[in-house]
């Protein structure tokens, strides 16, 4: 991103290329934006299905049978063989021939899996990256109680960007632990970074087994599974798509997928129980994990939604959310008070060549102070606008983009026995939270022209930040 000065020195005339396709895309598969006056800019808290997409999927639903899978009559068969045709369709999209592809009920769920199951307690460590989601922070709970080991690797301030340096120094360092996983995010769910994928091959190289949080960067970037080999990689279809909405999956490497101990089973994770001797015999593949009976109605949509992702190509749906980005934050860089006070403040990189479709801000008065996020959310609603803020279930991030430190957190933790961020506010007296504005293949310039003329209703206002 260029600073305001630079943009106005230049006297650029921001714009972005007409493209015919994807307004004919808006047009013919996302009208229901335009009809119903919505400008929707939070595509990394979920995708929107396409008109198509939803078609398909009602005609198969209306025209044919299906029954609970796990039995050989025609509607259970009909279901088998369409949830089996999805499982493979997955497969051949992120080129995992190597993996097992285990349905789950949502990203968070394919990452439960790995936490509970991995061996910590055979002297067992972890280590995370301090960009994740919630959903693999919360693993460090699994190896605590199996009394592993966890650590965190740093992020730099200034870019959000890994610390190379710090994440190589945990990664070499010495340990006599038998099994070590490490887990960071291909992309980040707040400020869009696309972490170095070279990092997965880095780990393994010394002995470590890798998750690949991969819920963010599907979306808008091709993940080729033979390029780059994680033992686990956590997918959310919605995220890629919009419909349906409650499916996951987890990618599991075939050679590591004994690794994984089952803690339990349920219906159709076995082949065999028996009640009188307390036995059983777990299934050997993908059935394992599946507990239950699986989203019959809802996965063969994710064959349609793969099939119609490949109708525009990743590569151009990567390309489209780059130069829409570039944009944004074009546009956003021009926006000064009249006392020349910059009115948005943007966390993370200064340009977007390692980072997806997503930012993240703050709005700033004339005096340089802060707009409570919430505040500028429900205005945004107000206007018709589709934005999010708050934490993003991502409290390193936070943590970096305010210097909080350990000892300050610590403090407050031990203070009392429950909170949240406005508790945390008042007592350590600094600001919390941010403004995320995400953009997909369906935005079309109209939509960030209309979130631009939102934000300058901002410039040249001062406010009494509480």
């Amino acid at each position: 991103m260029h600073t305001n000065e630079q943009i106005l020195q230049r006297n650029i005339d921001i714009t972005l290329p007409h493209d015919d396709f994807y307004e004919d895309l808006r047009a013919r598969e996302f009208g229901r934006l335009d009809t119903n006056k919505q400008i929707y800019l939070d595509y990394t808290g979920g995708n929107l299905y396409a008109l198509t997409q939803l078609e398909k999927h009602v005609a198969l639903l209306k025209n044919n049978i299906f029954g609970n899978p796990h039995s050989m009559n025609p509607a259970s068969a009909f279901s088998t063989q369409l949830v089996e045709e999805a499982r493979t369709k997955v497969l051949q999209f992120f080129n995992a021939e190597d993996y097992y592809c285990i349905f789950t009920p949502n990203a968070t769920g394919a990452l439960k899996i790995v936490g509970e199951s991995y061996p910590f307690e055979e002297n067992g460590r972890l280590l995370l990256l301090a960009d994740n989601h919630n959903s693999v922070n919360g693993i460090r709970e699994f190896c605590i109680t199996k009394d592993g080991k966890f650590d965190y690797a740093t992020i730099h301030y200034e870019d959000l960007m890994i610390d190379a340096d710090s994440l190589d120094e945990k990664l070499s360092k010495p340990c006599d632990c038998d099994h070590k996983l490490f887990a960071f995010p291909a992309q980040s769910n707040v400020s869009g970074v696309r972490h170095d994928l070279s990092w997965v091959t880095r780990a393994q190289e010394l002995g470590w087994d890798v998750l690949l949080d991969a819920a963010a960067y599907v979306p808008t970037s091709k993940l080729d599974l033979r390029t780059i080999q994680p033992d686990f990689v956590s997918i959310s279809f919605y995220k890629i798509f919009g419909y349906p909405t409650g499916i996951g999956c987890l990618l599991v490497k075939k050679d590591k997928f004994e690794l994984l101990h089952k803690r339990w089973f349920a219906g159709g994770t076995v082949t065999m129980v028996s009640i009188l001797s307390p036995h059983h015999f777990l299934a050997s593949n993908h059935e394992r994990f599946e507990d239950g009976t699986v989203n019959y109605l809802d996965i063969p949509a994710i064959s349609t939604g793969l099939d119609f992702i490949e109708t525009i190509g990743m590569h151009r749906i990567h390309a489209r959310v780059d130069g829409l980005i570039q944009y944004l934050t074009e546009s956003i860089a021009t926006l000064q008070h009249d006392n020349g006070r910059p009115l948005i403040r943007i966390f993370g990189p200064d340009h977007h060549t390692h980072a997806g479709g997503t930012l993240i801000m703050n709005v700033l008065d004339i005096n340089g102070d802060q707009y409570p996020f919430e505040s500028v959310e429900r205005n945004a609603s107000d206007h018709g606008i589709s934005i999010r803020s708050g934490c993003f279930c991502n409290p390193g991030i936070d943590e970096t983009n305010y210097c909080l430190t350990e000892e300050e957190l610590a403090r407050f933790y031990s203070s009392r026995d429950k909170g949240n961020y406005a508790d945390m506010k008042l007592y350590l007296g600094k600001m919390r939270g941010a403004i995320r504005v995400s953009v997909g293949y369906a935005t079309v310039q109209r939509d960030i022209d209309a979130f631009i003329a939102f934000l300058k209703t901002y410039l040249n206002v001062a406010v009494d930040v509480p």
